[in-house]
């Protein structure tokens, strides 16, 4: 299968704190792949410099072939972003924020209004196309967010904790559209705190303190660590891994390698 995401050794730096320590991976085309980690792990400073957001201190990484280093412009033009606080606008309609993001992303007038109406039809949103993004309750928000991030037919769609705040149907809901989109050939790179979202991914990292602790699909993570669930195997990661540095061990996590 080809490659959609490859990093190597993708570090970044905020004066002496390293975010992201070192990072390699690679994500097959149409694959769901889960980035998770608690709080504070690297998670959205990893998307970001894959978005082309945000530069790399050292090491690389390439998105559909495009280096996120030196074509980072590139790299927005084919994906989609979706981040954890909705990029919309509130004060638009809905049928209006969608304008927009075709817009953004310098699509035709025949082309904007054909795919608009695909994806109010492809999200059930229709009924609520005249209406004040604002007053849309947080789950209609979402499929609004996930609807504009692919106005432009992306074929790699990030998602920065997407489903944070939403209730337990929506986030159900999310996921079925997830995998929908994969069997289409999209690839999905999610970053999540929610370690149950995380048995709905084809493969997983766990991140802790700015490295990979651990990679693979969750039924092989599951046998590798003896856990009945991935929320254990991260449990058991990220204990050992305060662990090792409460006593300065070097371990999972730790920047001394």
């Amino acid at each position: 299968m080809s490659i959609a995401i490859k990093a190597e050794n993708l570090t970044r730096r905020f004066g002496k704190f390293t975010a992201v320590n070192s990072i390699s991976l690679e994500v097959a085309q149409g694959e769901v792949f889960g980035f998770l980690g608690a709080n504070g792990a690297g998670k959205t400073t990893a998307i970001r410099m894959f978005c082309g957001l945000l530069a790399p201190t050292e090491g690389q990484a390439w998105v559909s072939g495009i280096s996120v280093a030196h074509f980072p412009r590139a790299v927005k033009k084919v994906i989609g972003y979706m981040s954890q606080k909705f990029s919309l606008y509130d004060e638009l309609r809905v049928e209006e924020n969608l304008d927009f993001f075709a817009g953004v992303y310098n699509l035709s007038k025949q082309d904007a209004n054909q795919r608009k109406e695909e994806v109010l039809a492809q999200f059930g949103l229709q009924d609520v196309r005249r209406r004040i993004t604002g007053s849309l309750p947080l789950g209609w928000k979402q499929r609004l967010a996930l609807a504009s991030a692919l106005i432009h037919n992306p074929r790699i769609l990030f998602l920065d904790e997407p489903t944070g705040g939403v209730d337990p149907i929506a986030r159900r809901n999310f996921w079925e559209t997830i995998h929908n989109l994969a069997a289409k050939g999209v690839t999905i790179f999610v970053t999540t705190h929610y370690m149950d979202e995380a048995e709905y991914c084809h493969r997983i990292s766990i991140m802790d303190q700015g490295v990979i602790a651990a990679i693979g699909s969750p039924q092989e993570l599951k046998a590798q660590y003896g856990k009945s669930t991935i929320q254990e195997v991260f449990v058991h990661l990220i204990k050992g891994s305060q662990i090792e540095s409460h006593f300065g061990l070097p371990g999972i996590g730790s920047t001394s390698y």
